[in-house]
């Protein structure tokens, strides 16, 4: 898989359907081993109980400071602390971002990143983990 944007997350963008803003809402990233997925990310999943989430998220941080200019999206830096192994396979190989309601039924997924992301894949042994945005933004729609 590359990275991606959720399809029913775009469509809730055009639509301007509830708990879709990125700077208004709690954008979290979720820390993945996307092995222990069946199908790590299928485009037309809309919340994150519709993904296959058992031992597969390693950890998850709240992004601050977010920014949205010119269709790009851009946070500070998270780190994710003391990561342990609770996976499969043992690698931290992906980024879930959603937004976080408090119910996973209704937090909607935005995208989803595991290609040419700095540090990963990882292997975690308890130590954190950082994550450091490109200079040019989280991603672009």
């Amino acid at each position: 898989m590359a990275n991606a944007i959720y399809d029913k997350y775009k469509e809730a963008l055009l639509s301007g359907a509830a708990n879709s803003s990125l700077t208004t809402e709690t954008v979290k990233v979720s820390l993945i081993d996307a092995n222990s997925i069946a199908e790590p990310f299928i485009g037309t999943d809309e919340f994150y109980d519709d993904v296959n989430t058992a031992n597969s998220v390693l950890a998850t941080v709240a992004l601050s400071n977010v920014t949205v200019t010119n269709g790009v999206l851009d946070a500070d830096d998270i780190t994710f602390t003391s990561v342990t192994d609770t996976s499969t396979d043992g690698d931290a190989d992906a980024l879930l971002f959603w937004i976080d309601t408090g119910d996973t039924a209704t937090s909607r997924l935005v995208a989803w990143m595991d290609t040419n992301i700095d540090g990963l894949p990882i292997t975690p042994d308890g130590s954190d983990i950082d994550v450091t945005w490109a200079v040019d933004g989280i991603f672009k729609l």
